[in-house]
């Protein structure tokens, strides 16, 4: 945090941008540089979460005269330059955020039981399972391969596809875990635990940048970034 307020070098009567506002921590320092004077905008594809965080804020007293809250993704940062004009300051934390894996019904996790899910706006595209069942298993291994370097790739995608082509879909975060510990059996057992483990990171990890078109959305978000700062 204060690595980036130094860096910022934020002044009374500035217009940032926040885009990736989550919890609102950065922001809400962000806010306090601006002593009163200037405006924030920050910006999240959560509506559930980003609610929470603008309510947060505005009983810490910061309403829309110094802070304006917008459900969009910060691919389209560029209309957001268009309505309220360039920045003189812009931070972008990457990443998933701790509300969003702390929340089973979201899938983010394999920890806990939940749908599996993993769209950060769960109201827009389609949920993990859905992909899952779209794809065939070069598909499925080529996305764990490109999106985490998952060593099991293939023989992952491959039980996953062997279950579609059985109509057994995997649903559920658990079932998915499932699927990777029935995949691993195979190394020695001192050895499983951890290795289960991995792959579950990395597997969600694939999944989560899949539907939520991760690397497009960044791609977008660095070429138009040029382009809003004042």
């Amino acid at each position: 945090m204060q690595e980036i307020l130094d860096f910022l070098d934020i002044k009374p009567g500035q217009h940032g941008l926040d885009a990736t506002l989550g919890y609102g921590g950065h922001t809400r320092k962000m806010l306090e540089k601006l002593e009163g004077h200037g405006h924030i905008y920050g910006l999240d594809v959560d509506p559930i979460e980003s609610e929470k965080t603008k309510k947060r804020l505005r009983d810490l007293g910061y309403g829309e005269d110094i802070l304006t809250v917008k459900l969009c993704n910060f691919a389209d940062i560029d209309k957001v330059a268009e309505e309220h004009g360039k920045f003189d300051f812009v931070l972008a934390d990457l990443g998933v955020s701790s509300m969003q894996i702390d929340n089973p019904e979201r899938g983010f996790t394999y920890k806990a039981d939940g749908p599996l899910d993993l769209r950060l706006n769960p109201e827009k595209g389609i949920s993990a399972a859905e992909r899952l069942k779209q794809m065939d298993m070069e598909e499925i291994a080529g996305m764990f391969v490109e999106n985490s370097d998952e060593p099991y790739a293939e023989e992952i995608a491959r039980e996953i596809a062997k279950r579609n082509r059985k109509h057994q879909y995997i649903e559920t975060t658990t079932g998915l875990k499932e699927v990777i510990e029935t995949t691993l059996s195979f190394i020695p057992e001192k050895e499983r635990k951890e290795a289960v483990k991995k792959s579950c990171q990395r597997c969600f990890q694939a999944l989560r940048i899949d539907v939520n078109q991760e690397f497009e959305v960044l791609e977008s978000f660095l070429t138009k970034l040029p382009g809003i700062l004042a």
